[in-house]
C-alpha cells in the first residue's frame, strides 16, 4: 500500500484548520477515517474532507 499520500494528524488539523484535540476525538470516535500502521494513524487529506462534508450536510438535513 502506497502511503506517501497520507498525513499525521497533526499536519491534518494544520490543513483543514482545525483543533487536533478536536480531530482525535473524532478519530477516536470512529467519525473520520484513517489507517493504522503499527502505532501510527495516518489520514488521507481529501478523504477526510469528504467524511467531514458528508457528515455536515447530513447534520443540516436532520436539523430539517
Amino acid at each position: 500500500m502506497d502511503t506517501r499520500n497520507f498525513i499525521p494528524l497533526d499536519v491534518l488539523a494544520l490543513k483543514l484548520a482545525l483543533p487536533d484535540k478536536w480531530l482525535r476525538q473524532e478519530v477516536d470516535a470512529g467519525r473520520i477515517p484513517y489507517l493504522q500502521v503499527g502505532r501510527r494513524r495516518l489520514f488521507d487529506l481529501e478523504t477526510v474532507r469528504a467524511a467531514l462534508v458528508k457528515r455536515s450536510s447530513q447534520e443540516v438535513d436532520d436539523d430539517r
